[in-house]
């Protein structure tokens, strides 16, 4: 049995690497130029070109990719489970069920399994993590895949941003509130919720946002027995106070931190903090 992702899901590639996970990159694409994620552009070499007043944009893992992949484990032998960006979010889903049809022309008994997670970023991370664990833990597949549907529908995936103009970019909020915005300091709490990126809530100062952070892992259940993760672009200061103050005041089995990649900054721009957990955890 093998694990796939793709590099939405903003683990490092030494971890996905380490747990002989296969990664199916999207693309960033910088002045019509075209890099592969994780390979051929970093997330610290994306944080500089947008640092520079760059916008990249991103484009999807291609049908093609899905295709050697899931035809190379079907001609071993292999089972997969793929995790996959959320289908609200990306055609990557939509991809990967494609090939899968193709590839089962040719290797009709290939069992793989294709999850949509529902979220992006870490909320991938905390599924993928979870599906690492089981099957080096001798899972069987039906329980594996039941658990990871299950965390689908339970992870709570909760951020937010310092520049609006690449919300409003993306269509998420009009340029004339991101411009507002700007002069007034606002800082939205964003959720992906049933896939899709909402703006809940916004406030004045990101101190405000982190606080109401904070209260939505309080409402969560079981925290002591769950990791919790932290997205960042480099923040080290901020992250280390919120690592202290989650640990301190909630007390999870660990919290950990890893810096936006390269796909998921493209759209949410430098200064970018989200917080990811079990709303629901058993």
């Amino acid at each position: 049995m093998r694990l796939i992702v793709d590099s939405a899901c903003d683990l490092s590639l030494s971890y996905l690497e380490e747990h002989n996970v296969i990664v199916a990159p999207l693309s960033v694409i910088v002045d019509d130029k075209e890099y592969v994620d994780m390979i051929e552009i970093s997330n610290a070499q994306i944080y500089a070109l947008i640092k520079e007043g760059k916008h990249p944009r991103t484009s999807q893992v291609p049908l093609e990719k899905f295709d050697s992949v899931f035809r190379k484990l079907a001609a071993e032998g292999e089972s997969a489970i793929y995790i996959a960006l959320s289908s609200e979010l990306s055609g990557t889903y939509q991809a990967a069920v494609l090939a899968e049809s193709h590839v089962k022309e040719d290797y009709p008994d290939f069992d793989l399994r294709i999850i949509d997670s529902r979220h992006a970023s870490l909320g991938i991370a905390i599924i993928v993590r979870e599906a690492v664990q089981m099957m080096e833990d001798g899972f069987e597949t039906e329980e594996i895949c039941e658990r990871l549907t299950f965390m689908s529908h339970n992870v709570t995936s909760i951020f937010t941003v310092e520049d609006l103009n690449y919300l409003a970019e993306g269509g998420r909020l009009s340029k004339s509130s991101a411009f507002l915005g700007g002069l007034l300091n606002i800082h939205p709490l964003l959720e992906v919720i049933d896939g899709k990126l909402e703006a809940k809530e916004k406030f004045r100062g990101r101190k405000r946002v982190l606080n109401r952070m904070y209260e939505r892992l309080s409402e969560a259940t079981d925290i002591k027995d769950q990791t919790v993760l932290i997205v960042h672009t480099n923040d080290t200061e901020t992250v280390n106070e919120m690592k202290e103050h989650i640990q301190a005041q909630f007390g999870p089995k660990e919290v950990l931190d890893y810096p936006v990649g390269a796909v998921i900054s493209a759209h949410t721009g430098i200064g970018t903090l989200g917080l990811f957990f079990m709303n629901k955890y058993k």
